[in-house]
């Protein structure tokens, strides 16, 4: 994925740049995980590291900025499946794909980027899961925040599991719960 970097073409290009990093950072931190060299983001996203650092000045912001576009996903989803398995599936498969952010949200859980995050994730897991109870078969004693540690559980399990197996892992993960995307099909 390797790309030259471009010339610079200033202040225009900066939200292609932004753009570039953030999709070069989910796919190299995927691939090699947190601690891989910053060097590698910006070579793969072909720009300078002077670009990286202006848009993300440390790796903390650039996994943020990963995390938040992941998280977006997730809230636009509720315009074409407002299910809480449908919610839960599209969270396994960014968990499955971006282990090294839920390690990087936890180790910086006080954080305020970090808390907005989870406020945001917490709200759409909590929007989705009244209707689940009365339509996708989710037990009535099921709450918010027991959904938001099968999902910690999830990301912790997968985080130690090499990928090709991350998918076989989280469908079993959702089998021992009674709300997961495989108990509500």
């Amino acid at each position: 994925m390797s790309v030259s970097p471009r010339s610079n073409r200033g202040p225009g290009a900066a939200g292609e740049n932004r753009a570039a990093l953030i999709a070069a950072a989910r796919s190299i931190f995927a691939s090699r995980g947190f601690d891989a060299p910053l060097s590698a983001v910006a070579k793969a996203a072909g720009v300078g590291q002077g670009s990286l650092y202006r848009h993300f000045p440390t790796r903390y912001s650039l996994a943020v900025a990963v995390f938040q576009e992941n998280v977006g996903e997730l809230e636009s989803l509720g315009e074409t499946d407002d299910s809480l398995g449908a919610l839960l599936a599209a969270v396994t498969e960014q968990a499955i794909e971006s282990t090294a952010f839920f390690e990087m949200i936890e180790i910086e859980r006080a954080d305020a980027s970090a808390e907005d995050l989870g406020g945001r994730i917490r709200a759409v897991v909590a929007s989705r899961l009244g209707q689940a109870k009365a339509t996708e078969g989710v037990p009535d004693w099921v709450t918010t925040e027991d959904v938001l540690l099968g999902i910690a559980m999830l990301a912790g399990a997968l985080s130690k599991i090499p990928h090709d197996d991350r998918t076989v892992i989280a469908d079993r993960i959702w089998t021992l719960l009674p709300f997961g995307p495989s108990a509500s099909s």
